[in-house]
């Protein structure tokens, strides 16, 4: 096995091999991470109870708020800019950390300033945030990634993070261990961010890359926001999209409620990177059906979309069928409450495998609008019906509001335009379930 394997690495062009190999260190990564944040966070729930929990899952949705703007949608844009001129690279950088070190100083403050205005007399939250924003400011160097990115370099920043990640889930076990407070919880994030931006400078020093070579230029400063405008407000809008139901339930109802709402998510959520992993991989037999003929454009698109129902469909019934035993096997009989509102939760995935294959779609038509608007769209509504359905339903009502937003954004909203109609009845006949079973018997392979 090894010496096939072997054999084959051989014949691939070192581009190839480069990409593989890059690749295989952003998986790795990623399994890791998984596999550890499972473990650790469920060790941290169960330590914590609902209350405590939900206070520290309140002060993450809050924080991340402003922090999603602070990063200034500025990822792509450098990473595409220092590919097609790696000479800029000593003004890109240092004009691209220059610009996101002073957006993490205005998400500190206004953060800090939000969650006190917010919640005055809760002094315990002030300090979550508080903790977690200026954690945020590190992230600031996160913008060298975009250079080793742009070097098909990424094992650097994958060592420097997962080094990072690690190292705080230990310090976590450590604070059970000593029954620390909530608040040596959050700093644990601060730690991860702080040693993360550690590694990756010492990562770029040590590739002969100079850090006081780099020159901010208000220029270039200019030229990046206009072109990322757009994307600061579309990774505001999706942040909101996904975050302002644990921050909606911390102020109508209480931290128990984003407890175990919380508790349920992360269970609800935690296969959304099978869809993800699966349309990356077809994205580009996608592409080359599109240049070939429309017919097998529409057939590959309509056998993706069925495979994600498939997928979508399984995990909701088996989730729905064993939410309570889940929960109580996982977080322990304190969070069984949270098993209802799993039950419902688990079926925006069917939804959001549907889109996920949607946003690929949207892209290779060049439906960019299109994508912002219907995503918009959703968070709006999300907003209007927790608002209606928390006070009196809870983590339920903020289930069912996230469920029947995602359902109007990712599907209904496909049918609004005529241009986007055609991809509408695909996903209509990916969800009609005896239609979807009879195509996929017949179908052996993507």
């Amino acid at each position: 096995m090894i010496s096939k394997l072997a054999s084959i690495t051989e014949k691939l062009s070192p581009n190839r091999l480069k990409i593989l190999t890059n690749t295989s260190w952003l998986l790795a990564d990623r399994i890791l991470r998984m596999g550890l944040s499972l473990v650790v966070g469920v060790w941290v729930a169960r330590y914590l109870g609902p209350d405590q929990f939900g206070l520290y899952n309140y002060a993450f949705a809050f924080a991340l708020i402003f922090n999603t703007v602070a990063n200034l949608g500025l990822d792509g844009i450098v990473v595409r800019n220092l590919v097609r001129d790696p000479e800029s690279k000593n003004e890109l950088m240092g004009t691209t950390i220059g610009l996101k070190l002073l957006a993490q100083i205005a998400a500190i403050v206004l953060g800090i300033g939000s969650i006190i205005v917010l919640r005055p007399t809760d002094s315990v939250s002030h300090w979550l945030v508080g903790i977690i924003v200026v954690g945020m400011l590190f992230e600031g160097f996160y913008g060298i990634d975009f250079w080793f990115q742009a070097q098909t370099q990424s094992k650097y920043s994958t060592l420097a993070k997962t080094i990072a990640f690690v190292a705080s889930s230990i310090v976590k076990v450590v604070f059970i261990q000593i029954q620390a407070p909530v608040t040596y919880f959050a700093a644990t994030y601060l730690i991860e961010t702080a040693v993360t931006a550690i590694g990756l400078l010492w990562f770029y020093q040590s590739q002969g890359h100079l850090i006081k070579s780099w020159k901010f230029c208000r220029k270039t400063a200019i030229a990046l926001l206009i072109d990322s405008w757009t994307l600061i407000l579309s990774s505001f809008v999706i942040m909101i999209y996904m975050r302002i139901d644990q921050v909606m339930l911390g102020q109508l109802v209480n931290d128990r409620a984003v407890g175990l709402y919380s508790a349920a998510v992360k269970i609800s959520e935690l296969w959304y990177f099978v869809p993800t992993a699966l349309t990356s991989s077809v994205y580009p037999s996608i592409i080359r059906a599109k240049s070939e003929s429309a017919e097998k454009y529409a057939n590959q698109l309509q056998k993706v979309l069925d495979w994600l129902s498939a997928m979508g469909y399984a995990v909701a019934i088996v989730g729905t069928i064993f939410s309570t035993q889940i929960v109580v096997l996982l977080y322990g009989q304190e969070y069984a409450e949270a098993g209802t509102v799993l039950a419902l939760h688990i079926w925006t995935g069917v939804f959001v495998a549907s889109g996920i294959l949607r946003s690929s779609w949207t892209t290779i038509e060049g439906y960019m609008s299109f994508a912002l608007a219907s995503t918009a769209m959703g968070a709006g509504i999300n907003v209007v019906l927790n608002y209606t359905l928390i006070p009196k339903h809870g983590g339920i009502g903020a289930a069912i509001a996230t469920l029947v937003a995602q359902a109007l954004a990712s599907y209904c909203a496909t049918a609004l335009f005529s241009h986007t109609r055609p991809f509408f009845w695909m996903q209509t006949k990916s969800l009609l379930l005896p239609g979807l079973i009879l195509r996929l018997a017949r179908t052996k392979t993507l």
